[in-house]
């Protein structure tokens, strides 16, 4: 499942564009136009997605987006580590839990949970069976 967090975009008195995504208030950020702004606060939430669990955090589930509100999708690779994350949280399982589990070392799995590290999807996968969660894709045609 494609997470969407909702965005908050607001005219400034200088008219620039802020965008602040509303579940998480530290992803907040502005352009000169609303592509822009929107653009911007996808780097912004993934920078304080990545202080999430840096901070070892409950990361905040997306709102519901209201009628006609901007939302910003987590890139497949994202919302997967997310998953990984929050399940260890919710069964209450550590790292080097996670890493004896996988027989890995504790470096692998600091990387599984890196928002920035480029990790293979069979490794995301075994981790998300380790916390009871298993990987379903689905296409949807392109909204124009």
């Amino acid at each position: 499942m494609l997470q969407r967090y909702p965005v908050d975009l607001t005219l400034a008195e200088d008219g620039t564009i802020v965008a602040q995504a509303v579940d998480l208030p530290e992803a907040l950020t502005f352009g000169d136009t609303e592509a822009e702004a929107l653009a911007t606060v996808r780097d912004a939430l993934h920078v304080a997605l990545t202080g999430y669990l840096e901070d070892r955090r409950d990361i905040p589930a997306p709102s519901r987006p209201k009628r006609g509100q901007q939302s910003i999708a987590l890139d497949p690779t994202t919302a997967l580590k997310l998953g990984i994350y929050r399940g260890m949280r919710e069964h209450g399982i550590t790292q080097a839990a996670l890493a004896e589990q996988l027989a890995i070392d504790a470096r692998q799995v600091r990387r599984i949970l890196d928002l920035d590290h480029n990790t293979r999807l069979d490794h995301l996968e075994a981790a998300l069976a380790v916390v009871g969660k298993r990987l379903v894709i689905d296409l949807v045609d392109r909204v124009a």
